[in-house]
């Protein structure tokens, strides 16, 4: 097997099985996105493999399936500490060592309890020599919604909305269908595919009545989130009247009139009471803090918030949006009252503002799209 790296440079070996571990994208969550490569003792690259999707093979498995005999002596690449537990597949150490492997270089240690340096630690335990490090903050940035689950408890939180050239995300009347156009609408579902769990709040519903699926569909159902304080969704509702499309979560105040709450139940949805907290100008919200432990306890990796300027506002003010996808439109609508993407409360002084870091730009025909990360302390 040929590779055009550089077979002597360690950095680009791991760079390509960094490439590997990137098309496990949107099939192998709960789990990490890993990559990994074998070299034989001469230094010829002869397997690679990626962890491919949820409960298969990880990307150790694949890389010396493929390697076979030649593994012996041989170096692994890999991104992510090998497992070391019994979980939906056998130990990845053990295959290692079974290999006869001589060397193994890590981009990083696993931060999953169960492994946590143990896999590490078994591999030097048997004679390897076993090297951490290379390349670790490109690994950790790659698998930014993985570490958001076992070190946050927590899923990782996209927010997405398009807007127009002044910045708004509907008239003054609520029109918005539709500000983007049909590739910027494209890219939004193959979005959504990636996740799993998408959310708005009851206000986009009664103004959209929206189906937030994806078409077509991705490797995963995508469970519907909508935040409605007061059990108020009605059963005629896209969402209600599509359940075979995607299982419903209803997240409501726990004083919440029981009887909407049976209501809701029966239509066939999931209802979840949360605690009201104190919010902007002596308003209450939902405990979004609550809401996604919540989700983190059910293994939710990627959640994309599509509310509108409240929803994403009572985020943004919680300090919980890890990456945004801003769609922008060259349109005019004016208007002091039409809103903008982000409401709540907002930040007082200029200087307090989050910074974000720019990651990826597309230009859709006549439309922007902007990718970017905030970096959270």
């Amino acid at each position: 097997m040929k590779s055009g790296a550089d077979t002597s440079d360690p950095s680009a070996h791991m760079r390509r099985a960094l490439e590997l571990a990137a098309t496990g994208q949107g099939s192998v969550e709960p789990n990490p996105m890993v990559g990994a490569l074998v070299l034989d003792p001469a230094g010829n690259i002869v397997g690679q493999g990626a962890h491919e999707r949820f409960g298969g093979p990880h990307a150790e498995i694949h890389a010396l399936r493929q390697a076979a005999d030649r593994a012996r002596g041989g170096t692994l690449y890999v991104t992510l500490e090998p497992c070391c537990h019994h979980g939906k597949t056998p130990p990845c150490t053990q295959a290692v060592i079974a290999a006869g492997l001589a060397k193994v270089v890590v981009a990083m240690q696993d931060p999953f309890p169960a492994v946590a340096g143990k896999g590490i630690a078994e591999l030097r335990a048997a004679g390897l020599d076993v090297t951490v490090g290379l390349l670790e903050a490109e690994a950790r940035e790659l698998n930014r919604p993985f570490l958001t689950l076992v070190e946050r408890h927590r899923p990782y939180v996209h927010a997405k909305w398009a807007m127009t050239w002044d910045g708004k995300i509907a008239t003054r009347t609520g029109s918005s269908n539709w500000i983007s156009n049909e590739k910027s609408r494209a890219l939004v579902h193959a979005l959504r595919r990636r996740m799993d769990a998408i959310l708005v709040g009851i206000g986009t519903v009664r103004a959209d009545n929206p189906l937030l699926t994806s078409r077509p569909p991705g490797p995963r159902t995508l469970l519907r989130i909508v935040l409605d304080p007061n059990a108020t969704l009605s059963n005629d509702s896209q969402l209600l009247r599509t359940l075979d499309a995607g299982p419903l979560l209803v997240v409501v105040s726990q004083q919440a009139d029981q009887s909407q709450i049976t209501r809701l139940q029966s239509a066939g949805a999931e209802v979840l009471p949360l605690p009201l907290i104190p919010a902007t100008s002596g308003h209450f919200q939902l405990d979004l803090h609550a809401l996604l432990q919540n989700l983190g306890r059910r293994k939710l990796t990627n959640l994309l918030i599509e509310g509108g300027s409240q929803t994403l506002g009572s985020f943004f003010d919680a300090r919980l949006i890890d990456e945004t996808h801003l769609f922008i439109a060259p349109k005019l609508i004016g208007g002091s009252t039409a809103p903008s993407p982000i409401g709540g409360l907002g930040i007082d002084l200029m200087q307090h503002a989050l910074p974000l870091r720019l990651i990826e730009t597309q230009t859709l025909d006549d439309n922007l799209y902007l990718h970017a990360r905030l970096d959270h302390p």
